[in-house]
This record gives structure tokens, C-alpha cells and sequence, in this order.
């Protein structure tokens, strides 16, 4: 089960996003908010945001424990770019590219870890054991 946000034309570019979403990659819920909380910049509150976002639909949606919550993916890819014009020297013309990023969130729960049966050892190999000591 998985629990998916995503921000769409955020007004700023992927390449100032993408470290953010690099630091809380694969990391817990709790933790991933406690690293943007305290980065400086626009764009980790951009992220917390969509971060919220999909551990609420996780909560409220898909029924999920947020305790067990954890960025399972995370992306900033970039959007479309509007397309500005600056008046230049000389009756030029210059242009002012204002870039968008769309954000994508993926929370999925952590599974409780499986312990395998404790296999019991032949005979043969504590024979072996004791003859070695």
C-alpha cells in the first residue's frame, strides 16, 4: 500500500529542488519533516508541504499507521517554463525564462521484518566444531 502527492507548476526550478529531495529520500516520516523543518530556503517548504500532503492521504485515505510511514519516493522534475521578453540595447530584446517544477511524493509503510525459524545444526558439524578447538 502507498500513499502518492504531487505539486504541479511550482514557480521554482527543478535544479534548486532536487538536493532537498535528495536529504529525505528513504527516510522516515518523522524524520524527513524534523530535515525540512530546519533547512533553510523556499524550497524545502515547498517539499514539507507536498510531504504533509501525502502523509495525510496516507492517514485519512489508505488507513495507514504514520508511524510507519516512510519516503519511499520522491522526485522534482521540471515543469513547463514560461517564456518572458526584457527590453535589450538597441531595440533588442532579451528573454526571461521562468522555470516550474512539478514535485512528486510516494509514502508506503515499512513492513515488520520477517525472522526466519532458527534452523537446528547436523550433528556432524558440532563434531566438527569441537575437533577444530
Amino acid at each position: 500500500m502507498e500513499a502518492k502527492a504531487v505539486a504541479k507548476y511550482v514557480r521554482m526550478s527543478s535544479s534548486k529542488l532536487k538536493p532537498v529531495t535528495d536529504l529525505v529520500r528513504g527516510k522516515d516520516l518523522n524524520e524527513a519533516l524534523t530535515i525540512l523543518k530546519f533547512t533553510p530556503g523556499k524550497g524545502s517548504e515547498l517539499v514539507e508541504k507536498v510531504v504533509k500532503s501525502a502523509a495525510a492521504n496516507a492517514e485519512n485515505n489508505h488507513e495507514m499507521d504514520p508511524e510507519k510511514l516512510y519516503v519511499a519516493e520522491i522526485n522534482a522534475n521540471q515543469g513547463p517554463t514560461m517564456k518572458r521578453w526584457r527590453p535589450g540595447a538597441q531595440g533588442r530584446a532579451g528573454m526571461i525564462l521562468k522555470r516550474t517544477s512539478n514535485i512528486y511524493v510516494t509514502l508506503k509503510e515499512k513492513e515488520a521484518p520477517v525472522k526466519a525459524a532458527p534452523k537446528a545444526e547436523e550433528p556432524e558439524k558440532e563434531a566438527e566444531k569441537e575437533e577444530v578447538r
